[in-house]
Parts: C-alpha cells; structure tokens; sequence
C-alpha cells in the first residue's frame, strides 16, 4: 500500500474518531447539541407545570358527618354527609344510608335531652353564586339540610341555621362533599327564656317592617336586596321556632283598570311571593298568601311614584 494511500486512510479514520466522540460526549448520543439544550429546556418547562399543577389542583375537600356532645354521651361519625352543587343549595340525593342512621340516633337523642338543639352551619365559598333567598348560601345550605331533618321527624324548634365562608372548599369537579358542619347546643333555663324574649322581639321587629316587595306593571320576578335576604332569614327563624307560627303575604296594586283585575293581579303576585318563598325551603303549610288590590294604598294613585308604592306585596308574621 502506497504512502499516499495510508495519507488519506489515515485522515479519514481521524474524522470519523473526532465525530464518534463530539457525537458521544457532546450530545449524550440522542440529538445535535442545540437539540439536546432545547430538549432540556423543554424538560425544565414541564417539570415547572407539573409543580404548578400540583400546586393549583388541591385534593378535593370531603367533610365528614359528625355529631359530638362535649356536655353527654352522644357521638356520630360518617365519612359520608350532605352534598351540594356548587352555587346549588339542594341537597343532591340520594343520602347515603350512614347520614340516615345518624339522623335517627340524633332524633332519638334530642327526644331524651329536651334541653338539648342542633347547630347546623353551612358552608360556602365567596366565588359561589347565591341564587337563594337568603344572606348567604351557607344559610341556605342549612336550612335545605334543616327540612331533611323535619322530614325524618326532628322537629325545627330544636334547630339553629348559620351560614359560614369557608374559602378552603374545594369541589369534587361541581360537588361540594359536605360543605355543613354539626353541633350539639345544651340550653339553659336562662338560655331558654332569653330565647323567648329574642322571638317575641323578633316578631315585633318583623311586623313593625316587614318585608315588601314591590312589582311594576304586570311584573312578577323577584330580585331580593341584602336587607331582604336578611329579613327572609328572620321570618324563617320565627316561623322555625314559634309553634303556630305564620307567614302573612298579602299582594296590593295601583288603581289602574277595574278593581276586580286588580284583585286577581295582587292574588297571583301573592302566590307567586309564597311560591318563591316555599322554593327556598319555607312550609307552604305556614304561609297564607292573599290579594287586596287596590284596596289598602299606602300612597297617592295620582302619581306614577304613588302609585308604584302601592304596587307591592307584603310578608310579615302572625
């Protein structure tokens, strides 16, 4: 083999030795530098997400159904309890078996310690819309869980309804699991009369202002502010704990057209106020709706600003 022929073997074998190591030690074997360094990157990028997401994605919250009586011997644990869509305030079913079987203890419960009552509190997010007719849906949530309870036979005198912001709920994809907590209350003989005195100024308060809603012509929605929200909730507490309790709507219009179409007007407003009440977890059973036209004015017809005052319904208690 010639001198020249070894020459150019020679530089060859020198290039394919330099590209195996540049290949090798440079590019780990899987792609050209600039690839390798955009791959890690990449890498990096991802890895930064999946902390991210494990940050952001919380574990959803599962508050379990709980009764514990600090002053008896009375306790109930389930891991199951009441459900709620998000911005929702019925309760969604079926209720698991356990729930029931607590409910049933309670009740048997309460009937041996007439001194004893049930703290419900829902809870609610400040993001959740509240579509209900009370302050909050926390309130709403307690009281939707309140008539499960009546229906199981504990009576609503024995209840006491609070609404809570709770910001660490976190839904189950559109499921809140158990956004209501329970308690047990002893009451006092004190307790008990300061009680009496609270409802017997309650219902004067409720009487002395009462709750009015006002229509425009041939208008029958309903859109509550704060204050009336608040004044649904009163009258829910009145009529929850006083035995004969009622809720008195009475529907008036404006004198405009014949007298006897206004009574029919004010009769389906007032049906349609008990309706909107009984939707938010109040017993029809303990309203009375009734419509008096234009019969009771509170201001002058003359006007469009007196008459649209006297087009109005009224919700107070007996």
């Amino acid at each position: 083999m010639s001198k020249k022929t070894l020459y150019v073997l020679g530089i060859l074998l020198t290039i394919l030795i330099g590209t195996y190591f540049y290949w090798k030690l440079c590019c780990g074997g899987d792609a050209c530098c600039g690839d390798a360094a955009a791959k890690e990157q990449m890498v990096d990028t991802d890895s930064s997400n999946d902390v991210s997401s494990k940050t952001t994605n919380k574990a959803a919250t599962h508050n379990p159904f709980v009764f514990n009586d600090s002053n008896g011997d009375f306790s109930f644990s389930s891991d199951d309890n009441f459900n709620f869509d998000t911005s929702g305030y019925t309760i969604l079913r079926p209720v698991s078996a356990s729930v029931n079987e607590g409910i049933d203890e309670l009740q048997l419960y309460l009937n041996a310690n007439e001194n004893k009552s049930v703290d419900i509190t829902g809870l609610f997010k400040g993001e959740e819309d509240n579509n209900s007719a009370f302050p909050n849906l926390g309130m709403a949530r307690a009281n939707a869980v309140k008539n499960y309870f009546i229906s199981k036979g504990i009576p609503s005198s024995r209840m006491n309804l609070f609404g809570k912001l709770d910001e660490s709920l976190v839904p189950d994809g559109k499921v809140l699991s158990g956004p209501v907590n329970f308690a047990i209350d002893t009451g006092t003989d004190a307790s008990v009369a300061d009680e009496k005195a609270e409802l017997e100024a309650l219902r004067e308060r409720i009487q002395a202002n009462p709750l009015v809603l006002h229509f425009g012509n041939a208008e029958t929605s309903i859109n509550l502010t704060a204050e009336q929200r608040q004044k649904i909730a009163d009258i829910t507490r009145y009529l929850d704990k006083t035995d004969g309790g009622k809720a008195l709507v009475t529907g008036h219009t404006d004198n405009t057209g014949s007298r006897e179409g206004n009574v029919n007007i004010s009769q389906k407003r007032a049906e349609f106020a008990k309706n909107y009440l009984v939707s938010n977890g109040i017993t029809e059973a303990k309203i009375e709706a009734v419509g008096k036209g234009p019969d009771e004015p509170v201001a002058s017809n003359a006007t469009e600003d007196g008459r649209a005052m006297n087009r109005r319904t009224v919700v107070t208690v007996n």
